[in-house]
């Protein structure tokens, strides 16, 4: 198991910038059933400066399951052919007003952009990559079965309590009940 030290320059190497300190608990919302409008004003945007090079976008991570507490910021997975391929996606979504703040070369060439306000993380990856299908699983898992999501929101509101130096620090806290849940929906 890494140390935080370790974590920590791994969260430095991937970031694009400086990270962003938290040095909080987290704070999570109740379900807001405007959740998925701002999705689809997301994705629509993100079309919008794609087109055809948006191949797929999904309204992942909490605020896609209904009735489960949140950070209130939107996550959305978006398949490109080749995320490792920057110059075909970055300058129209940063004209579109997000920034790159994430490379990961080395876990299935993952990037993420943000949304200059913060609340949207935009998950890019590439066309065939298995965590696409994964994340997919885990979301409509907790869509469809009321046990599995009430067992991760108690997990998440038990480590929201907790005081994390960076907000990545409490994503991967949160591992073992993920990885729990998604062998359970995967038998």
């Amino acid at each position: 198991m890494p140390t935080d030290e370790m974590r920590e320059d791994e969260i430095r190497d991937a970031t694009v910038g400086e990270p962003q300190l938290h040095a909080a608990p987290i704070e999570l919302a109740e379900y807001d059933p405007a959740w998925p409008e701002r999705f689809e004003q997301e994705a629509a945007k993100i079309r919008g400066a794609l087109g055809e090079r948006a191949l797929r976008v999904e309204h992942t991570g909490s605020t896609a399951v209904p009735g489960l507490a949140a950070k209130p910021i939107i996550d959305l997975v978006l398949v490109v052919a080749d995320s490792a391929d920057e110059a075909s996606y970055v300058p129209p979504l940063e004209e579109a007003g997000y920034v790159l703040r994430v490379r990961e070369p080395d876990w299935y060439e993952h990037r993420v952009v943000k949304a200059p306000d913060m609340d949207v993380n935009l998950h890019i990856f590439s066309e065939g990559c298995p965590e696409i299908d994964r994340m997919l699983l885990f979301r409509d898992c907790l869509r469809a079965n009321p046990e599995e999501r009430e067992l991760y929101e108690r997990a998440k509101r038990e480590l929201a309590r907790k005081e994390w130096k960076y907000v990545q620090n409490y994503a991967d806290a949160k591992t073992a009940v993920v990885e729990e849940i998604i062998a359970r929906a995967n038998s």
